[in-house]
């Protein structure tokens, strides 16, 4: 960090939230680009489909919540190349895939072979009845960096394009509100945080579009208890983590603070723990099959493996699930069964 406020014409400089978007959603940003997420990193999504069929097995165990409503939605925030979308579509029992309308909701182009039953939409629609779906979409949210000057007071980094930062003006307002109830700075000069109203009020306003159901998102997290002192804002380009510079040749992403965007009601719980509770585990299958029946025997084994992928400790099954459940009263015996056996982080 510098705090050379002389380096450059003043123009060059702007909030890390003003520069990631550029960097990100502009008209040559990285997530414009024709190869897609999925061309530098690695998602759950695309390390197996098991993840998209326990996506599916969720959408189904809402759809007899909901009582199977002639149309039962599904939404895929964030969609990438729709991957999510049509791997969900493939898994669901035909009777449900007949009544699902499925969106998915990306800033880039449609991609050309994309199944025709998904609808392409850069908002997601209004007044959804099923499963609304945010897979590593919170983390791309921009947001505003702040660091701890040498007097102890938090401020806002600035950066340039070329990833050279400074401290600017002291953090105000409902930055500095949230900053207090959510990510205090103790006044140690170098602290970091990510200031994550953005993400709050960009979830509040997902959350809205569903009328009855439930709303997921799926991140690398982190809470109140054991914030990061440091911050998480990293880059990644052709599936290496990298220094983030915000000149679009990189994905820049940064961890949630899910439990600052939990409405009332949500609940925050890991991957492992919610695959699992969905019918995804690593167990190998009993040796006997190998003899028995040798074919099926392999494919059980690659089935664990890639389960065992997805609840990895220390990998995949890190990430966070945040539920938050939407006017449905039945909801509540999903979420039994979702999260049996599983501590809760506190209620907001």
């Amino acid at each position: 960090m510098t705090d050379d406020t002389t380096a450059g014409p003043a123009g060059d400089w702007s909030g890390w939230r003003s520069a990631t978007e550029a960097a990100l959603y502009g008209p040559d940003g990285f997530y414009r680009r024709p190869e897609g997420p999925a061309g530098h990193f690695r998602t759950s999504v695309h390390a197996s489909p098991l993840f998209t069929e326990a996506v599916a097995r969720l959408l189904c165990r809402i759809d007899e919540a909901l009582g199977r409503p002639a149309r039962l939605d599904f939404v895929d925030m964030a969609a990438g190349r729709g991957e999510l979308a049509t791997g969900v579509l493939a898994a669901l029992p035909a009777d449900v895939a007949a009544r699902t309308r499925a969106y998915a909701v990306e800033i880039a182009e449609r991609p050309s072979d994309l199944d025709h039953r998904i609808e392409w939409l850069p908002e997601p629609p209004e007044q959804i009845t099923g499963l609304l779906f945010a897979n590593e979409w919170l983390d791309n949210v921009p947001v505003e960096v702040a660091e701890v000057d040498s007097t102890g007071v938090p401020r806002r980094v600035l950066v340039r394009r070329d990833g050279r930062e400074r401290l600017g003006e002291p953090v105000a307002g409902a930055e500095a509100e949230w900053l207090d109830r959510w990510w205090p700075l103790p006044p140690e000069q170098g602290l970091r945080a990510e200031i994550g109203l953005p993400r709050d009020e960009a979830w509040a306003s997902a959350v809205a579009t569903v009328e009855r159901g439930l709303a997921v998102a799926v991140d690398y997290a982190h809470t109140a208890s054991a914030r990061p002192l440091f911050g998480t804002l990293t880059g990644f380009r052709e599936g290496r983590e990298t220094t983030p510079v915000p000149d679009g040749s990189c994905d820049i992403t940064a961890h949630v603070a899910l439990d600052a965007c939990a409405l009332p009601g949500g609940r925050v719980q890991r991957q492992r723990d919610v695959l699992r509770a969905l019918g995804i585990a690593g167990a190998r299958p009993p040796l006997a099959l190998a003899s028995a029946q040798p074919a099926e025997y392999v494919r059980a084994l690659a089935r664990a493996g890639a389960a065992a992928e997805l609840t990895a400790a220390g990998g995949l099954g890190d990430f966070d699930w945040l539920l938050q459940p939407v006017g449905l009263k039945d909801l509540d015996n999903l979420r039994v069964e979702l999260l049996v056996d599983v501590p809760d982080h506190e209620e907001q």
